[in-house]
């Protein structure tokens, strides 16, 4: 087992972090899907929060990236957008440890709704978020628009 900190990622952070976002794009055969950058992770900062998981050599192995939501049948909700932990230091139960920060923070926040996605066939994942005690629901389809989509939306 090895040793990790847990703490609030910081834009000195970004560069790592959005490599960890690619390295999870890859995992989830999405590489190209990843438009974003480090400069525009600096500049829309305030839309969004992270923790990142740090070993005692100061390496960053893990990060849960998520935001605060409104969902209107429920309220104030926390959305975790990405939690990764690197291959080479999976079953070191950092994955739990950056899901327990998440939970902290929102009993602290007073959220009602914790939510995020899985995809169908990250077995792995799934079988923690169950032994947790999710709900998985796969009645509900995710509606997307990219940045091209969007400006050329006719309604």
């Amino acid at each position: 087992m090895i040793n990790i900190n847990i703490r609030n990622a910081e834009e000195k952070d970004f560069p790592e972090v959005l490599a960890l976002i690619k390295e999870l794009a890859s995992f989830e055969n999405a590489e190209k899907e990843v438009i974003n950058t480090v400069e525009q992770m600096q500049e829309e900062k305030d839309y969004f929060k992270c923790f990142v998981a740090e070993t005692d050599d100061n390496e960053i192995v893990g990060m849960a990236l998520y935001y605060f939501v409104y969902f209107t049948w429920v309220g104030k909700s926390l959305y975790l957008d990405d939690l990764y932990v690197k291959q080479s230091v999976r079953g070191n139960k950092i994955g739990s440890k950056l899901l327990q920060e998440l939970f902290d923070v929102a009993k602290t926040e007073n959220c009602k709704r914790v939510r995020w996605q899985v995809l169908y066939w990250n077995e792995a994942a799934i079988k923690l978020y169950k032994k947790m005690g999710a709900k998985l629901d796969a009645d509900w389809y995710n509606c997307d628009f990219d940045n091209n989509a969007i400006q050329e939306v006719v309604i």
